[in-house]
């Protein structure tokens, strides 16, 4: 998933990557063979918070990965698939704390 971040008044908005979207990006930029494990895959990532939406809320790559019933991934698209669930639970959790629904109300 992306979002679009405030824009500015001269400057062309960036994409702000999260989620599927942002672990994808991640892995696109290190050498991952497939199939691959879960200890391997946290090994291959420099930085393995993982944003999980717009307003900064993150989860490390390992506690989404525990929580798969499986720790061995034939493919990327079996990788996402399984983790597009995990990414999507914690974005709710976020967004319905007190400090979530507060960044929500604030306009930066």
């Amino acid at each position: 998933m992306g979002a679009r971040p405030p824009q500015n008044d001269s400057s062309e908005p960036d994409v702000i990557e999260f989620g599927i979207a942002a672990l994808a990006a991640r892995l696109d930029e290190t050498s991952v063979q497939y199939p691959v494990t879960d200890a391997e895959l946290v090994s291959a990532l420099e930085n393995t918070d993982i944003p999980v939406d717009g307003a900064g809320n993150t989860v490390e790559l390992a506690d989404a990965l525990d929580q798969l019933p499986q720790s061995r991934f034939h493919s990327e698209a079996d990788l996402l698939e399984q983790l597009h669930p995990v990414f999507e639970a914690e974005r709710k959790k976020a967004g319905s704390s007190v400090m979530g629904q507060l960044r929500a109300l604030l306009p930066f």
